[in-house]
């Protein structure tokens, strides 16, 4: 198979998602915040091997600004100030393909370490 290349690529600010269509006829809509949360940048994966850096309280994540990196990828700026790590087409298509198998390990581990989605609750630890 060829690299994907996108055809079409519209930010929809209302629904806060990322429309993409390929030339293999695939079309992809990721909202923000799974965008956010899936962020290939160094800051959300980590380094080497170690497991990715939770992102949690992203629910309300909005993308302030979306710039193309050459032929091969976004930049993608969102409104928490995150605005790290390329979004390559390769890498969108393929967090396109596995949006749902991905969304429900992210909502899984979210519930096994007692985070959740929403920015306005606060979490209390005791010591």
């Amino acid at each position: 198979m060829s690299k994907p290349v996108p055809t079409n690529i519209n930010y929809h600010k209302k629904s806060r998602e990322l429309a993409l269509t390929f030339a293999d006829g695939h079309s992809f809509r990721l909202s923000a915040e799974f965008l956010r949360v899936h962020s290939p940048s160094a800051e959300v994966r980590g380094h080497g091997m170690q497991m990715p850096i939770l992102q949690y309280g992203k629910k309300d994540v909005a993308i302030n600004n979306i710039e193309v990196a050459g032929n091969y990828a976004l930049k993608i700026s969102f409104n928490d100030g995150h605005d790290t790590g390329l979004y390559t087409w390769e890498y969108l298509y393929n967090i396109g393909k596995n949006h749902d198998e991905l969304w429900q390990m992210y909502l899984d581990r979210l519930e096994k370490e007692g985070k959740t989605r929403d920015t306005s609750v606060i979490q209390i630890h005791q010591l």
